[in-house]
């Protein structure tokens, strides 16, 4: 009897393995992504309804369908699950805050207070459309530090549009990104907790035309 092997049905089989193996590991991840995002979306009704300090674990992945332990193996708990809802927003803000503002700049727009208001009128938008889960963001009840978080991303996005506002030396207009800052903290509280989505949408242009004034005397002495 021969004792070669055929190599070709050998490396037809082991393919098969290994495409078997492949196929198994992506319906595993397909499933833990699809149980990340419904455990997401729980904790958003959840916090939503109850708060994030009365929101318990146990009605989250109830509503979610999943378990504890899945929880815990994609998130390290409550706050984590807060914060990267908070996050997940923010990416969502920042991809509407781009758009908008190369929008206007492609179409010819080179006025920096012009661009700013693009900018801010998109983010005013997002806080609009997804005001289920900004209004988490200003309600006051979030993680231990939370609103030093807030604070420090709506001044990092502040100043990263308002960078658009040079000093003659090349630095950025500091009173200005306070005023601006400042006003848009006052805008976002008032666009996230209004239920009335028509008169939100006047209240959010009025606010915006108003900033579209803004302007830094010293800026503008000779």
């Amino acid at each position: 009897m021969s004792s070669d092997i055929d190599l070709s049905t050998a490396g037809g089989a082991a393919a098969q393995e290994t495409s078997s193996v492949s196929g198994a590991s992506a319906r595993t991840s397909d499933r833990g992504a699809a149980t990340r995002s419904a455990l997401l979306a729980a904790a958003s009704e959840v916090f939503s309804e109850s708060g994030f300090a009365q929101a318990a674990v146990t009605d989250i992945v109830a509503k979610a369908g999943a378990s504890v332990g899945s929880l815990y193996h994609h998130f390290n708990g409550k706050a984590d699950l807060y914060l990267t809802l908070f996050e997940e927003f923010q990416t969502r803000q920042q991809e509407r805050t781009r758009k908008a503002i190369n929008a206007v700049r492609d179409a010819g727009e080179s006025d920096p207070m012009r661009l700013f208001i693009a900018g801010a009128g998109a983010y005013l938008d997002g806080c609009l459309q997804d005001r289920h889960v900004a209004r988490l963001f200003i309600s006051g009840d979030g993680p231990p530090g939370f609103d030093r978080v807030m604070r420090q991303r709506l001044n990092k996005w502040a100043r990263r549009n308002a960078a658009l506002f040079h000093t003659a030396d090349g630095g950025v207009d500091e009173p200005l990104v306070i005023v601006l800052t400042g006003a848009m903290a006052g805008a976002v509280s008032e666009v996230s907790g209004s239920d009335d989505e028509e008169a939100t949408r006047r209240l959010a242009d009025d606010i915006m035309a108003i900033v579209g004034t803004i302007r830094n005397p010293r800026s503008e002495q000779p």
